[in-house]
């Protein structure tokens, strides 16, 4: 996978607790791809789409087509990272990212609380 057109950056993220992961695998298999990546792979306009579209929608499936030789669960975690995103699965060429929106009024999911665990 070229990485030539983007400098990584570390971040620091919460992670989704398994729960919160089963909660959003069911709410995927209810929504349809929105991107399919091709040949070409990973490109910065790719990249943009995913972006633009997890902040419109923050639940997105991304369908990996026949003919892209990259690996999909490297593509997951490569758009995660340049998106800021999280990878909530990826099952044969089927990509699912989550990112919360920035702004609380666009927030259309709401992830179950955490439970702390008890102490003895």
């Amino acid at each position: 996978m070229d990485t030539k057109y983007f400098r990584m950056e570390k971040y620091k993220m919460e992670k989704i607790t398994p729960k919160q992961r089963a909660y959003l695998k069911g709410l995927a298999m209810t929504i349809d791809p929105i991107l399919q990546l091709g040949k070409s792979s990973l490109t910065p306009e790719n990249t943009k789409a995913i972006s633009e579209a997890l902040e419109a929608r923050e639940l997105i499936k991304i369908n990996v087509l026949q003919n892209c030789a990259d690996d999909p669960k490297e593509i997951a975690q490569v758009v995660a990272e340049r998106t800021r995103s999280q990878v909530v699965q990826v099952i044969g060429k089927k990509i699912v990212l989550y990112k919360e929106a920035k702004d609380e009024k666009k927030r259309k999911i709401e992830l179950p609380v955490a439970k702390k665990a008890k102490k003895n």
